[in-house]
């Protein structure tokens, strides 16, 4: 597959995925370059292992996590100047708000979940985070509970 081909094809998905992570469209977009760019110099190392979905979706799990775990250790700072955040008129408010109870999610259930959103096969969201595909039904029910619990909690 062309880099062009697969970067038109996954652009979408990998944004939604970091997107479910960080909670942030900014730092979402970025983190999806950073996912394709490493995917771009290690494409011609691709060994067919895993469908190239797979693989693209591993990459940009492992980019969200370093980033979430250089923000742990980042403190936190308030920009100094009170600047209004333009809202998004791309994303509608419950999705904005699905991604934000998602973002709230442990890890690994943030990344089944943000997985499942994108369509990909239980099998696959398996070897992704590494464990069995039993378990990613079971998780997936789980959090699905969770999440409509949170829309409930929210609406009252």
């Amino acid at each position: 597959m062309q880099f062009e081909e697969l970067y038109a094809n996954y652009w979408d998905k990998i944004y939604r995925l970091c997107l479910g992570y960080l909670n942030n469209p900014d730092q979402a977009k970025d983190l999806a370059q950073e996912t394709f760019i490493a995917a771009w110099k290690q494409l011609d190392n691709f060994r067919h292992e895993a469908s190239i979905g797979t693989w693209l979706y591993r990459i940009a799990s492992n980019t969200c996590l370093r980033q979430i775990q250089i923000d742990n250790r980042m403190p936190k700072v308030d920009f100094p100047v009170q600047i209004p955040e333009p809202e998004v008129q791309s994303i509608e408010q419950e999705i904005q708000l699905l991604y934000r109870f998602i973002s709230e999610l442990p890890e690994l259930d943030r990344i089944i979940i943000s997985l499942e959103l994108e369509g990909i096969k239980q099998a696959d969201i398996a070897q992704v985070v590494g464990i069995k595909e039993g378990n990613v039904r079971v998780k997936i029910h789980r959090i699905k509970e969770k999440l409509t619990q949170k829309f409930k909690s929210h609406g009252k």
